[in-house]
């Protein structure tokens, strides 16, 4: 079983708290890409990124200093959005631990796959982004089906990704593959509905449950024990489960 999680945007660099157990996969893809990105132009990197000028001169002088080779934090701590936040993996013990590198990867524009102690540095580039590179005019024809193949022949692909990352798999699914989505939502006048920083926290939660449980069933999923959310089986099926918000807030 692996299960996919997207990059967060907020990234820290960590160098006292877990050790470095290896460099990323497609460390010379990642190379390439970095290469393309300095070859641009102050204002076409603020097109590609569409930021702030403030966001736009500090990602830009970021981009000048990258090394990806030297001072590296394990993925896992250098993303911090709110989705590590609630997985809290300093937290968790060794075992735990054991479990995520083993189970979990992260997805990214940059590095392609990421197992949770591989080495990283702060970086500002999504997979959606339209970088040209040789023959390939956007990371989607870049990557092609590298990360699937990365995944590929290892039991269930449980999806905890945002749809910018995960079709980077759903695209190149062969018909014996199995690929559970995960939904978080809530009811709105019968309609289940998505709020995107409740599932960020809900991911995370979900995650975290599944380190410490040491989850290796699909059907374990559903004992997900979150305050907030209960498994809601009438609207699931065998290729994605649903769970319920429990909260009047969300009317």
């Amino acid at each position: 079983m692996k299960v996919i999680i997207s990059p967060a945007k907020k990234m820290v660099v960590n160098l006292d708290d877990f050790d470095v157990l290896g460099l990323p996969m497609y460390l010379d893809q990642a190379t390439e890409i970095l290469a393309a990105l300095r070859q641009l132009s102050y204002d076409q990197l603020k097109q590609l990124w569409h930021a702030s000028e403030k966001l736009t001169q500090a990602s830009y002088d970021q981009l000048q200093q990258i090394d990806l080779h030297q001072r590296l934090t394990p993925a896992i701590l250098s993303f911090s959005g709110i989705q590590y936040q609630y997985m809290a993996p300093d937290l968790l013990s060794k075992d735990g631990l054991d479990y995520l590198q083993g189970h979990l990867r992260i997805l990214s524009g940059l590095y392609g796959i990421l197992q949770p102690f591989d080495g990283v540095v702060p970086y500002r580039f999504d997979m959606d982004s339209r970088l040209a590179i040789g023959t390939a005019n956007n990371m989607y024809q870049y990557w092609g089906d590298r990360i699937y193949r990365a995944l590929a022949d290892d039991g269930p692909i449980i999806n905890l990704a945002s749809q910018e990352y995960s079709k980077t798999i759903t695209k190149f699914l062969k018909p014996d593959d199995q690929f559970i989505g995960i939904t978080f939502g809530h009811l709105v006048d019968g309609q289940i509905k998505t709020r995107a920083t409740f599932a960020k926290m809900a991911r995370g939660e979900m995650v975290r449950f599944m380190a410490e449980r040491h989850i290796t069933d699909v059907a374990e999923l559903t004992q997900f024990d979150s305050p907030n959310y209960q498994f809601d089986e009438a609207n699931s099926t065998d290729t994605n489960l649903v769970f319920l918000r429990q909260s009047a807030v969300d009317k």
